[in-house]
């Protein structure tokens, strides 16, 4: 069983069986308030995975305080439990989505762009095109900052159709981390995915005490 845990839009707690079975798929839409609400998520989901083997986390991209608050309560998670944390760009969960629901319908998905609020009018995306033979999206492009008015444009030259996500599916996290798992793959490293500094720095030097 897998815990797949996302914080960069809204939170995300999820727990999936490692065939890809969503067991628990739990999500508060609200943009802030993560640290309100995570650990009430957590607790449902764990409750029909008492047991689990991983913690998916997603890197992001997303705002500094969502993602720190996400991938902070995963590792001390995975940490209590004696189990491994596996990161998963968090884009790759919302282009799996995509593409296992195309996939169902029978549409042709295309090359396409997940797109994602980076706020102070820039959005960050990154450029899928397909899914390989693990069931892994393809990622034709990294995570990449833009800003609003020249995203279109950007997409446009990449020839990538435009994906608003508003959310991401921590079970898409947990499904992602699970067949990379069985793949021997990495889709992540460590580092959160924030793209751009925090907003909050030290003002200036500290004063001298005589």
């Amino acid at each position: 069983m897998i815990i797949g845990i996302d914080t960069s839009l809204g939170t995300a707690v999820a727990a999936i069986a490692r065939d890809g079975e969503v067991l628990a798929d739990e999500q508060s839409s609200h943009p802030l308030g993560h640290a309100e609400v995570i650990g009430d998520l957590l607790r449902r989901a764990s409750a029909v995975a008492p047991t689990p083997t991983h913690v998916a986390i997603g890197m992001g991209p997303g705002p500094f305080t969502g993602l720190r608050v996400g991938i902070a309560t995963a590792r001390v998670y995975a940490l209590g439990r004696g189990i491994p944390a596996v990161p998963v760009p968090s884009h790759d969960g919302v282009a799996l989505g995509l593409l296992l629901s195309d996939a169902v319908i029978g549409a042709e998905t295309g090359r396409f762009a997940v797109v994602t609020d980076a706020r102070r009018r820039e959005f960050a995306f990154s450029v899928y095109e397909g899914i390989d033979d693990d069931g892994l999206p393809i990622r034709v492009t990294d995570a990449a900052l833009s800003p609003r008015d020249d995203l279109d444009a950007t997409l446009e030259a990449a020839g990538a159709r435009r994906y608003d996500a508003t959310s991401v599916s921590a079970a898409m996290i947990a499904l992602a981390a699970a067949r990379a798992l069985d793949a021997g793959r990495t889709l992540a490293g460590t580092e959160p995915l924030y793209l751009r500094s925090p907003d909050v720095v030290a003002a200036h030097a500290p004063k001298r005490v005589s």
